[in-house]
Formats: C-alpha cells, structure tokens, sequence
C-alpha cells in the first residue's frame, strides 16, 4: 500500500473517532434532559389541577344557571298544581292525612257541592279532586271512600260519603220489610261535638229496567234509617238522607272456568260505587241561626269523625268493606310537594288572612363531602353568586287566596358540587401521585443513570488518544433487566467488539497492501515479456496487452479495487466512436466473444465524443462480456450506434432472459456477481461483480452515464456519451 493510502486510512479512521468523541462528550445533555423532564412533569401536574379548577368553575357557572332556571320552573310546578283541583283540595285541608282504625276525617271540596244523584258527575268530581282514599282489600282487590262537604254554606250543609267496593250481586230489600239484614246494606257513623249519629241504608232496587246497552248490572237506592245504640232502626226513613248504589256489569278479575263463553257469569265480583249525602242538623241549625256570622268550613271540621262500612245480606256476616280497618293510603297532600324542592329551598304557604298553612323544606343531601373541598368550592368566583332567589305566586281557590313564597339557596349548588367534587377528587389524587411516582421513577431509574453513562462516556471520549486506542469502559453497575441496563451492557459489548473490529482491520489492510504489492510486482514482468513479443502496433495482441499493463498501473499500490477505480485519473479527449465500435467489434473474436454485429449510422462525418479510449474499451469489453455469458446460445450480440442532441448513445443488446426489476439498479455495484446467481446463469464459474462497476466508474470519470433495460426478448445496456 502506497503512503498515501495510508495516510487517508489513517485520516479517515481519525475522522471517526474524533466524531464519536464529539457524539460522547456533551455533559449537558443530562442536565438539559432532568430540566426538561421536571419541567414536564410540574407542567403536567399543574395542568391537571388547572384542568380540575377550570372544570369545577364552570361546573359551579352551569350549575347556578341551571339551579336559577329550574328554581322558576320549580314555583312554576308547584303553582300549576295547586290551581288543579287536587292542589286546591290540599290547599283547603292541609292537615288530612288518614289516620287508620277510626275512619275520616271530612275534608273540605273545591266545589260548592256534589251532584250525587248523577253517577258519572259524583265519579268525575271526586276523581278531579282527588280526595279519594284507597284501602287494599284481600284477594288483590281496592276499594276507595271520600268523605267530604262542600265548600259554601249556601250547599245546606251537608256531609258526602262516595266510594267504591268490589261486591257480589246485590240482594235488594223489598219495600215494607222490616228486617233490614236481609238486603245489602250501608251503615254510616258520625261523630262530631261530643255525639254520635248512626244511619242504615238498606240497597233498594230501582223501578225502571236498565237500559238496553247500558254498563251497569244493578241499580237502586239507598233508604236512610236512624239506626239507635241496640242496633234497632227507626220505622221511618230519613227524609233528606238521600243515597244511591250502582253495581256495573264488567267484572273484575279472572272469570271463573265455568263461566259461559259469552256473557259474563252472575256469581263474579263487580264493582259497586255509592253516593251518599249525610244530613247534619248541627250544620243547618249554624245556617239558620246565624247565617250572617256563619264559619264555613266549621272551625272543628278535623275533629269530626266518619266511619261508613258496606254489610252483605246476614245478620253476622263481615263486612264487604270498612272504613276503620285496612291501612288507607292518603290522596294527594301538601307534603307530596316536598320531593319538588332541592336542598336549600323553602316553601312557605300563607292564607289571605296571613295564617300560615305550611312551610316545607327540601331535603338535605346526606351524601358526605369532605370540608376542605367545601371551602374551595365557596372561594372559586362567580359572578351573581351573592344573589338571594326569591319567588313569589298567588293561587285562587274558592274559599279564598292564597300566597306561595319560594326561598331559594344558591349554596346548595356549592353543596351538590362538593359532593361531585369530593368524588372526582380521588381520580386527581391519583393522576397527581401516578405523575409523582412516574417522576420519581424516571428521576431515580433512568436520568441518574443516565448522568453516570454520559459521564463515563466523556471520560472515555477524553481517553482515546488515535484510530490505534483502545476503548474502555466500565458498565458493570448500570447493568440490568431493563431497558436502560440492557443498553449499558450492550454499549459495553460494543465498545469491545469496537477495539476487536479496529485491530482486526489494521491487520486486514496491512495483508491487502502487502498482497497487492505482491500481485502487482508478479504481473507486471510477464507483461513487459509479452509487450517485446508483441510490439508491433498492427499485433491486435498489442492492444490489449496495453490495456492490461494500465490496468495494473491503477492497481498496483492502491488500497482495495473500490478506492483504485475511483482514485484513477482519465485521460479523456476526442475520440471517433463509429471506428472505435467497429475496431471493438473486429476484435471481440480474439476475447472470446463471437457474433457481434454493428449497426452504426452512415456519415462522411465522423461522430466525436470526448473519452478515454482504454477506459471506454474496458466499459465495452465488460458489457460484451456480460451479454455473452447470459445471451441465449447462438444469438447475436447487437452493437449500435445513435446520434442524439447531447452526444451519442450505444446500445449492447443480447437476447436472453431479463434482469429481475429489484436488481436493475443493483448490478453496477461492486461485489454484485452471478454466484447467488443474481441473474438466473446456472452454468459454473466464479465472477467477482466487479465487471459493471468499473463500467459504471469509468464512464461517470468521463462525463458519461450507463443504464440497463429489460426489452422485450432480452437486456439493453444503454452508454451516453457527450460529443467533442
């Protein structure tokens, strides 16, 4: 190997080690990377509480809108249903909740009075008032009762007990007889201002047949008897003791199997509604005594007491129905008006007169909050927070006006959202410790290591000295399982296949020199033998020899093939191609390369082009050479020649088979040879793949390009050349 290649191995490998020792010596960089990953990671930290403050503010924002909103919504709802009947049912009686085992208490209507004689009046009027109370019955069955008056005087002070029962047929009593037991009956008792009174309404049948498609099955009266403390009744009826009873035709429940198929069977249960209006003398003796100073409803209304049971036939038969037993289920009330109220809020029920008829109050969430989560929740601003809600309505009854006044409390707001807060809460907590420990995770696990093998690598970087140091450095600690351990230790393994490759390359090219020092001193005195044999400048031996003396002359003392083709320098000048093709062509029998035909354009002028002629016979020979070994046997070789605007282009054109497109690139490289085989040959030999890349050298050195195409039935290798 000459001086000068060495020297540029030596540079070169130099150059390496100085940009290894470049890569290896910041010590900043583990300093810049903690910065940054603090910086990170306190970004992120702050961010997810920024995120958490931003969220519960505008949750707080949402939330009193929505709580504003739906605090008029709320008076809204409350008022529409007082002004419905029921509403104003429990306006007027605000305190008549059932009490079970002693029947009811009369509660004051909406209405002036109760058409009783008409079923379907009496039905609608109590079912839009609501004052129903519903008893379960065995069986799955309910009945229901309303004892009631109405709400002016001028009605004749009256007291309406309506209902319903599920009842069997109903035995009527025949008119004139004298024992009442024997017929369905209905016994009414009343107690109000120390005394009792008692009826006995025996079910009497009514005169005119039912109409043909009517719903009912039976249909009669109810006759009043003053029924005495023995038991026995008056013989006369009560004349403004007024009632009726009408059983319908549907029944209720499954029908029985041997029922007809169809009508419906007699012996199945119906429901049976009865209207009945209760005469109270005390009530008309307060009308005409003292009609202008007469208190309706009576100041004692709720301590009047009502019990009606309904009596099958039989003297000792239980009851179809009694007002005093069961657990009854209260109608509608004010109180039902509580569920409407939010925590905080406070609704307060005034008369004209300023009494006060109720004060509900939402309930309070009992779901707990923790207090420091309360006291953020109170100090994140709002606008408008301050602000007290105060509502106020008017309903209109027919016993007088009343005021609703709804108080509301934007704190709840503060309450309910704590309570969200509290909850979600935990999950910050954990984004905020999964944040701290993954810090500390890469803090003590990674970066801390990372400072120590930044370190040792700058000591190492400090310690190579040349191309010829060695690398050593200790990675024993860092090692590990991990990913960081694992790169520490394969650093380590690197760095001492580094100084195994290093050595063993310096031996390499050491034996390279040496052998071609050796290979071009044996070739070169065989040459200059034949070169005195074949002097003669007509010897086409001659031109070749030469061609082998200069291709020695490039090798010889370089340091491998690669850097002697591309270190050559080219002696390029004009060069007429047409009579240097057809020289080629001439001579290629001598090589060994037999059929190639030239097809050159006929011209008295000759086409110049600026090469090198030895180089450019070497780009020939080697793609004469390559076309023959894979040309189908027998075909020829096709050598053209064509002008284009730059220069001229040859074209060498075998038939055979095709390159693969993967390789049509690939083959000008060096080492690329038919040993795999790359391009389908199977016959024996060895090639170096060095035949198209010295093709490929050359011609770049002289300003030329070259190109390989698969054309049909064959390759086309395409040479450019510039004109002179």
């Amino acid at each position: 190997m000459s001086e000068t290649g060495r020297t540029a191995v030596s540079a070169g490998a130099a150059s390496l080690w100085t940009r290894g020792s470049q890569l290896l010596l910041p010590a900043r960089i583990p300093l810049r990377l903690r910065v940054f990953f603090r910086g990170a990671f306190a970004l992120l930290a702050l961010a997810t509480l920024g995120l958490a403050l931003s969220v519960l503010i505008e949750e707080k924002i949402q939330g009193l809108q929505s709580y504003t909103q739906g605090f008029a919504k709320t008076l809204g709802q409350i008022s529409d249903r007082l002004r419905h009947p029921t509403g104003q049912l429990a306006l007027l009686n605000p305190s008549m909740a059932p009490q079970p085992g002693v029947g009811l208490r009369p509660v004051v209507l909406p209405f002036s009075a109760i058409d009783f004689d008409d079923r379907a009046k009496v039905q609608q009027a109590v079912e839009m008032a609501g004052c129903g109370v519903r008893y379960a019955l065995p069986g799955g069955q309910e009945a229901q009762l309303c004892v009631a008056i109405g709400s002016s005087p001028l009605a004749g002070g009256f007291i309406y007990a309506v209902g319903s029962v599920p009842s069997p047929a109903l035995v009527a009593r025949r008119v004139g007889e004298r024992d009442l037991s024997a017929a369905h009956r209905v016994r009414v008792t009343l107690q109000m201002r120390g005394q009792t009174s008692r009826w006995m309404a025996p079910f009497e049948a009514g005169l005119e047949p039912l109409a043909a498609g009517s719903s009912l099955a039976q249909r009669g009266r109810l006759t009043g008897f003053v029924e005495g403390e023995d038991g026995q009744t008056a013989d006369k009826p009560v004349r403004d003791f007024r009632g009726w009873l009408w059983r319908d035709l549907r029944c209720l429940g499954p029908v029985p199997s041997a029922a007809a198929s169809a009508a419906e069977p007699e012996d199945c249960l119906r429901q049976a509604f009865f209207s009945v209006r209760l005469p109270v003398e005390v009530f008309r003796d307060d009308l005409h005594l003292r009609r202008a100073q007469v208190v309706w409803p009576p100041a004692d209304l709720d301590r009047m007491l009502l019990r009606v049971q309904v009596l099958p036939p039989g003297a000792d038969s239980a009851p179809l129905f009694d007002s005093a037993q069961g657990e009854p289920t209260a109608p509608f009330s004010l109180q039902a008006l509580q569920a409407l109220l939010l925590p905080g809020e406070t609704l307060n029920i005034r008369s004209a007169s300023g009494a006060q008829v109720a004060e509900l109050s939402g309930q309070v969430d009992k779901e707990p909050s923790a207090p420091l989560m309360d006291a953020l929740i109170r100090r994140l601003p709002v606008d408008g927070y301050d602000t007290p809600l105060v509502a106020r309505e008017t309903i209109r009854t027919s016993l007088g006006t009343y005021e609703l006044t709804l108080t509301g409390d934007v704190r709840s707001v503060n309450r309910q959202l704590s309570v969200v807060a509290t909850r979600v809460a935990w999950f910050v907590g954990a984004m905020l410790l999964a944040v701290l420990l993954t810090w500390l995770a890469i803090e003590l696990r990674i970066i801390r290591r990372i400072t120590v093998l930044t370190q040792r690598a700058a000591r190492v970087s400090q310690e190579v000295k040349g191309p010829a140091s060695a690398v050593t450095l200790d990675v024993a600690d860092l090692r590990g399982a991990d990913e960081l351990g694992l790169l520490a230790g394969t650093l380590g393994d690197l760095m001492q296949r580094v100084n195994d490759d290093v050595r063993r390359e310096h031996l390499r090219v050491q034996q390279e020199k040496d052998q071609w020092h050796a290979v071009g001193h044996e070739i070169m005195s065989p040459l200059q033998s034949l070169m005195a044999l074949h002097g003669s400048a007509e010897d086409p031996s001659h031109r070749y020899i030469q061609r082998m003396q200069q291709a020695i002359k490039v090798l010889y003392g370089q340091a491998s093939p690669t850097e002697a083709f591309e270190a050559t320098t080219l002696g390029v000048q004009a060069l007429d191609i047409a009579a240097f093709l057809r020289q080629v062509a001439q001579n290629a029998p001598h090589a060994g390369i037999e059929q190639v035909v030239l097809e050159a354009p006929a011209s008295d002028t000759p086409l110049r082009v600026r090469a090198d002629e030895y180089a450019l016979e070497d780009v020939v020979t080697h793609v004469l050479s390559n076309a023959d070994r894979y040309r189908t046997p027998g075909s020829p070789i096709e050598l053209r020649l064509m002008a284009t605007e730059q220069g001229v282009e040859v074209q060498v054109h075998n038939q055979g088979p095709q390159v693969p497109a993967e390789l049509l690139e690939r083959v000008f490289d060096y080492g690329v040879s038919d040993e795999a085989p790359l391009l389908g040959d199977t016959r024996e030999g060895s090639h170096r793949g060095q035949g198209l890349f010295v093709a490929r050298t050359y011609m770049a050195k002289m300003g030329g390009t070259i190109r390989l195409d698969n054309t049909p039935g064959g390759v086309t290798v395409r040479l450019s050349l510039l004109g002179a």
